[in-house]
């Protein structure tokens, strides 16, 4: 059954609670999202594993090098996940890799900015990443003609456990898990919402129908 992730890029992290607090019982793993790292640290990542110990947490490191000191740093601070961008070297995984293994944890593969991602996200999960982030960005998803449909083609092509990121709400839900995605990871589609905990359960119920 494929969980949902909600990505949280507020920049407070006692925004970034209160936000989980109203849909922690529809999310399955909680995201620090990268400005939200960058703005709070390693205690942002403290803070909220300690107020949610029941949910799997995923820091949004984002790691371009010193894969296996950056992922040790925030599974030490309570991380279950951390994200290694896809354009990196295949080192720089492997050391991510290395480290989780080390700390009963999993790496992230980030395809964003990768020109190939089913092809390089074959290759991560062969270098022992958990799943790989097939990845449209904020700047992407702005860009004209997008569609997360390339998302969902590829989660179907790629063939290996896969989460898509990238427009994910009501509309598309269904078909993000039809392609075979084990995570679906949605952002504005909650946090952007009216009454996020509503949005949340109704992506949920879909996810799950």
């Amino acid at each position: 059954m494929a969980k949902l992730q909600v990505a949280i890029d507020l920049l407070k992290i006692e925004d970034a609670i209160a936000l989980a607090t109203k849909v922690a019982p529809y999310v399955d793993i909680i995201e620090l999202g990268t400005p939200l790292i960058k703005s709070e640290g390693l205690s942002g990542i403290r803070k909220m594993k300690d107020a949610f110990p029941d949910k799997l947490v995923l820091a949004d490191f984002k790691t371009a090098d010193a894969g296996e000191l950056e992922a040790g740093m925030a599974f030490g601070a309570g991380a279950d996940y951390v994200t290694i961008l896809g354009t990196t070297g295949d080192s720089t995984i492997a050391g991510a890799v290395k480290a989780a293994i080390a700390n009963g944890k999993g790496v992230v593969v980030d395809t964003i900015g990768v020109k190939d991602r089913v092809k390089r996200a074959k290759e991560a999960i062969a270098l022992g990443a958990e799943f790989v982030e097939l990845h449209a960005g904020l700047d992407e998803q702005a860009e004209d003609g997008y569609s997360i449909q390339v998302l969902i083609d590829e989660a179907a092509r790629a063939g290996v456990k896969v989460s898509i990121a990238g427009g994910v709400n009501s509309s598309s839900i269904t078909a993000v898990k039809q392609s075979g995605a084990i995570v679906a990871v949605a952002g504005a589609a909650i946090y952007g919402a009216e009454d996020p905990a509503q949005a949340a359960k109704e992506l949920n119920e879909l996810l799950n129908a």
